[in-house]
C-alpha cells in the first residue's frame, strides 16, 4: 500500500475519531498523523545525484577502482557545490522528523542550563587558573582566582565570545608563568587548531609582549614550558611559510626557545632536526633546577623518545624509539620518574636519579600489578605526579580509573577517596604534598576535590560541578560480552531504572590509539534516558583500558578485534533482552566514526540506524591527507603488503555492497577539520548512497565552521545535538513526547 493511500486512509480516520469524545484516542490519531505527514515528506525527498569518475590504483598487483576519488578536492567548486545539496537534503530530511521543535527544546533546556563547570586547573604562586564554562556562552573562557572556594571572585582573562559572537574563536590551551604574573596562551578559529600563542598580564587580562605564530596545530598538538624566572619559554614550533614546503607546514614539529621581549623570528631552536616528520613534543621544565625534559611522541602510535637538557645547554638521551619508556616528569629535586613497559606489559614505575650524567641508571620504584599505568600526553593532565614526600599514580580498571598514593620508595600509602565506577584526572600539584583532582561518574557532575596529605582528608572544592538534571532514576551496571576469540568485553549500561524489558538503546564504541573510554557525566544523555533509552559504552580493544597489548591487539593488523569485540557487546545487548536489533542504534566518531563504517558493511543487519561523526572511511587513502601520516603507526600503510591487506579488508568505502539494505545512517563532519579529512565523510555517503537507491536514508551533514567537534560553539553543539536526538528518536521508534522535570 501506498505511503499516500495510508495518508489518505488515516486523514479520514483521524475526521471520525475527531467525532469520539475520548481524548486519548484523538491524541493517538494525530501523533500517528504526523508521522505519516513526516513519512511522506521523507520519501519525496531524495539525495543528489553523485556523478562518478572511476579510478584505479594498484597496490601490490591488486587493482582497486574509486568512483569518488573527485569528491577528495575541497576547492573544486563541483565538490563544494555536491556538498551544499547534501546538506540541504539532510536538513529537508531531519526537518521533516516528528517531534523536532520539542526535541530542539528539551535539548537547549538542558545543554543551555546556566551550571557551571570547570576544566584544566593550574596553580602559579598562589594563584589557580582555570577553564570556566558557562552556557548559554558559546566558548570556555580563562579565569584565574585566589581561593578554591570562590572561583565566583574570578578574574576573566581571556574571554573568546566577546571577540567572537559566533562562536568560532577558542582556547586550544594555556599554561601560566611559575610567578603566576603572566599567562602563555593558544588560540584558533574555525576549528581549524592552528594555534598562536599571546601572552596575558593576569592582573589585568591584557596583551603583552609579542605573539609567537604556529606553536599548535590540529595535527601535531603543540606545547609549552615556562623558565622558572617567568622570563621565557621553551615551545613547539611549526615551519612558518617560507620555511618548508607548504605540504609540510603541519610536519617537523622542533623544540625552540623564545624570550619575552625579543623577535619570535630570532628564537633560538633547541631539539628536532633529526625528529621524524610527525613527531609529537611535550616538554617540561623542572622549577627548582632549570633541567629541560623533552617527551617525543612518533605520530599517534605510542611509541616515545626523550630527551634532557644540561645546564650547559647540551640535550642528553634518556630512550630511544621502542625502548618501552613511554613518559617521564620531573620530582622536585630534578631526578626523573618514568613509565616503562619494559617486562612490564601494564606499566611499572622507575627512577633516573640523575638522568643528566647517568641517563642509563634506572631504579625500580613501583612494581607492575593487576591494574594498568595510565599514561598521558597531548598536554593531557599527568598521570603520574611527584610532589615532595608522595607519588600520585593514576591506574586504569578496564574502563574506571582511580589514584593511588605511593610514598618515594614505592611503599603504597592511603588515598583519596573517589566515586564508584568512575574516572579521574587533572592532577595538579598545589602545596607540599597536596594536590587537586577531579572525579565523575555517568551519574555524578565533575567533583574537584582537594586531597589533604598529612591528615588523609579528600576535601570537596567550590570548583565541583552542579547539574539541574538529576540521574537518581538512572542505574549502572558492568557487564561482559564475549568476543570471536573468548576475550571479555567490559559493556557499560546506563539504563533508566523504570525499564525493565528490551527497548531503545544506543551502543557507543570507540577501540583505538590507546585512549580509555572512562566514566564520565554527560547532561545531555539525559534527553535519551528521560524518553527510555538505554545508553551503553563498550570497552573495546584498541584502548588501553587492559593495557598495552589490549591496544596492540586492536590496531594494525589486529584491527578487526575491535569490530568482533563492538559486535559480540551489541549480540550480548540483545541476547540478555536490554534491546533488538529493530531497537538498535550505534555512534561513534572519529576512530569511532571507523568503528561505525565497519559495523555497517560487516553487519548491516545489526542495528536499526547508525550515527558517525567526523569518521575515517577510505582505509587507502587515509594516510595521504595532512594528518594521515599521523595515523601510520596506529592503522598501517598501503606500502606495506600486509597491512594493506589488513586495511583492503576492512576499510568501510571499499567493503560497500550494491544492492544491501543498509541501516539508517548519519554522517557528521566538520568543514575545517584537521584531524580527519571530511573528504572521508563526502566518498562515504556518495558510495552508500549508490549502493541501495530507495533505501533507508544516508545523511550527510558538515558544518562549516567547524572542525574535528572539541572546540565547537555552544550553538552548533545544540543544533548537531537535536538532529542526533531527531534521527535516533525516529528510527528507534521513541515518540518523545514526554518532558520529565529536572
Amino acid at each position: 500500500m501506498s505511503n499516500e493511500l495510508n495518508l489518505l486512509l488515516f486523514c479520514h480516520y483521524l475526521e471520525v475519531a475527531a467525532l469520539m469524545p475520548h481524548r486519548f484516542t484523538r491524541r493517538c490519531a494525530a501523533v500517528l498523523l504526523m508521522v505519516l505527514v513526516s513519512q511522506t515528506q521523507m520519501l519525496h525527498a531524495q539525495p543528489p545525484s553523485t556523478p562518478t569518475s572511476p579510478t584505479a590504483d594498484s597496490y601490490h598487483g591488486v587493482k582497486v577502482q574509486d568512483n569518488y576519488r573527485w569528491l577528495e578536492d575541497w576547492s573544486d567548486p563541483k565538490v563544494k557545490a555536491w556538498s551544499e545539496a547534501q546538506n540541504a537534503y539532510a536538513r529537508q530530511t531531519l526537518d521533516a522528523l516528528p517531534n523536532v521543535e520539542a526535541i530542539r527544546e528539551r535539548v537547549t533546556e538542558i545543554m543551555s542550563d546556566e551550571s557551571i563547570s570547570y576544566g584544566d586547573l593550574h596553580f602559579a604562586s598562589g594563584k589557580y587558573f582555570a577553564i570556566k564554562k558557562q552556557p548559554p556562552k558559546e566558548q570556555s573562557f580563562l579565569i584565574t582566582f585566589g581561593d578554591l572556594q570562590s572561583p565566583d571572585q574570578a578574574t576573566v582573562l581571556f574571554d573568546p565570545n566577546v571577540i567572537d559572537t559566533k562562536g568560532t574563536t577558542s582556547i586550544d590551551w594555556y599554561e601560566p608563568s611559575p610567578d603566576g604574573k603572566l599567562v602563555a596562551i593558544s588560540i584558533s578559529t574555525g576549528g581549524s587548531e592552528v594555534g598562536n600563542v599571546s601572552i596575558l598580564d593576569t592582573s589585568s587580562g591584557k596583551q603583552v609582549f609579542e605573539v609567537v605564530p604556529r606553536v599548535n596545530t590540529g595535527t601535531a598538538g603543540g606545547d609549552l614550558a615556562w623558565t622558572p624566572s617567568s622570563d621565557g619559554f621553551y615551545y613547539t614550533h611549526h615551519p612558518r611559510p617560507g620555511e618548508r614546503d607548504e605540504s609540510d607546514l603541519n610536519f617537523y614539529q622542533q623544540l625552540f626557545f623564545h624570550k619575552l621581549g625579543t623577535d619570535s623570528a630570532t628564537d633560538r631552536f633547541e631539539l628536532g632536526k633529526d625528529f621524524p616528520r610527525i613527531a609529537e613534543i611535550e616538554v617540561e621544565v623542572n622549577h627548582s633546577t632549570g633541567l629541560v625534559l623533552c617527551n617525543v611522541q612518533d605520530g599517534d602510535g605510542g611509541q616515545f623518545s626523550h630527551f634532557i637538557r644540561s645546564p650547559s645547554g647540551s640535550w642528553v638521551k634518556l630512550s630511544h624509539f621502542g625502548d618501552k619508556l613511554v613518559q617521564a616528569t620531573f620530582e622536585p629535586n630534578g631526578s626523573v620518574l618514568a613509565i616503562t613497559r619494559e617486562n612490564a606489559a601494564k606499566g611499572r614505575v622507575i627512577r633516573l636519579p640523575d638522568p643528566v650524567n647517568e641517563p642509563n641508571k634506572q631504579l625500580p620504584v613501583i612494581g607492575e600489578n593487576n591494574d594498568t599505568v595510565v599514561t598521558s600526553f597531548y598536554r593531557a593532565p599527568p598521570s603520574l605526579l611527584a610532589t615532595q614526600d608522595r607519588i600520585y599514580v593514576t591506574y586504569q580498571l578496564g574502563g574506571p580509573s582511580e589514584i593511588r598514593v605511593f610514598d618515594h620508595d614505592g611503599q603504597q600509602l592511603a588515598a583519596p577517596k573517589q566515586l564508584p565506577i568512575s574516572s579521574v584526572g587533572g592532577l595538579e600539584h598545589l602545596t607540599d604534598n597536596d594536590v587537586l583532582f577531579s572525579n565523575a561518574s555517568y551519574v555524578q557532575p565533575t567533583q574537584w576535590l582537594r586531597f589533604d596529605a598529612s591528615n588523609n582528608k579528600t576535601i570537596r572544592t567550590a570548583l565541583s560541578s552542579q547539574s539541574k538534571v538529576g540521574f537518581s532514576d538512572v542505574a549502572v551496571s558492568r557487564e561482559f560480552a564475549t568476543s570471536k576469540d573468548g576475550t571479555q568485553i567490559p559493556v557499560n549500561i546506563i539504563r533508566p531504572k523504570s525499564t525493565t524489558n528490551a527497548g531503545p538503546l544506543v551502543l557507543y564504541g570507540y577501540g583505538g590509539y590507546g585512549i580509555n573510554l572512562t566514566p564520565g557525566f554527560n547532561a545531555a544523555n539525559k534527553v535519551l534516558l528521560e524518553q527510555g533509552v538505554t545508553y551503553v559504552v563498550a570497552n573495546i580493544r584498541g584502548g588501553g583500558e587492559y593495557g598495552e597489548q589490549w591496544h596492540l591487539d586492536g590496531n594494525l593488523t589486529n584491527k578487526q578485534n575491535v569490530f568482533d569485540d563492538f559486535h559480540a557487546a551489541a549480540k550480548y545487548l540483545i541476547e540478555k533482552g536490554y534491546t533488538t536489533s529493530e531497537q538498535l542504534a550505534i555512534m561513534g566518531g572519529s576512530n569511532g566514526g571507523l568503528l561505525m563504517g565497519a559495523m555497517l558493511t560487516q553487519h548491516p543487519d545489526l542495528a536499526k540506524c547508525v550515527v558517525s561523526s567526523v569518521g575515517i572511511y577510505d582505509m587507502l587513502r587515509v594516510e595521504l591527507s595532512p594528518n594521515g601520516s599521523f595515523n601510520i603507526p596506529e592503522f598501517g600503510t598501503v606500502k606495506d603488503p600486509k597491512h594493506f591487506n589488513a586495511l583492503r579488508a576492512y576499510s568501510p568505502f571499499h567493503n560497500v555492497r550494491d544492492g544491501v539494505e543498509y541501516p539508517a545512517t548519519i554522517f557528521f563532519t566538520g568543514a575545517n577539520d584537521p584531524r580527519v579529512d571530511p573528504m572521508q565523510s563526502r566518498k562515504m555517503t556518495a558510495r552508500m548512497q549508490a549502493a541501495n537507491p530507495g533505501g533507508a536514508p544516508v545523511l550527510l551533514r558538515t558544518s562549516a565552521n567547524s572542525g574535528h567537534g572539541g572546540d565547537t560553539g555552544l550553538s552548533q553543539r545544540i543544533e548537531e545535538s537535536v538532529d542526533r536526538n531527531a534521527f535516533l528518536f525516529y528510527h528507534l521508534g521513541v515518540e518523545s513526547e514526554r518532558h520529565s522535570p529536572h
